[in-house]
């Protein structure tokens, strides 16, 4: 009986309180713009850090706070080479090392590829001639 009493009242969708009686926490109005010139306001709690971006409601793209500072800049690291990946592995002196010894072998023509094939594209073993 009592499934047949809740049926057709959308208890999910629908919210039987009212907002009668209730104090909004004190707001304030911010105002964004966008490179793209769109303008809108934002509601904000008065307490509440107001943050220097904010995604365009129209167009998406980033919007910065009217009379407002602009964002910080971040810093950014500069990318690692090659180079430096392979210097924090091993010291110059071991790099000259290791160069002396593969010129010795490239110099002296004994460098087998039978005994060192290399790899094609299409992932057969290359045969020496």
């Amino acid at each position: 009986m009592s499934e047949r009493a809740l049926r057709g009242t959308r208890l999910v969708v629908t919210s039987y309180e009212t907002d009668r009686g209730i104090d909004l926490a004190p707001r304030q109005a911010v105002e964004y713009a966008c490179q793209n010139g769109h303008r809108f306001e934002m509601p904000f709690s008065v307490e509440a850090e107001i943050p220097t971006e904010w995604e365009c409601k129209v167009c998406g793209a980033q919007a910065l706070l009217v009379d407002g500072e602009g964002p910080e800049e971040k810093k950014g690291k500069p990318a690692r080479t090659h180079w430096d990946m392979l210097m924090e592995r091993r010291t110059r002196e071991e790099l000259e090392e290791v160069l002396a010894e593969r010129l010795a072998v490239l110099r002296s023509g004994t460098m087998n590829l039978a005994v060192h094939p290399r790899d094609d594209n299409s992932g057969n073993k290359r045969k020496s001639a």
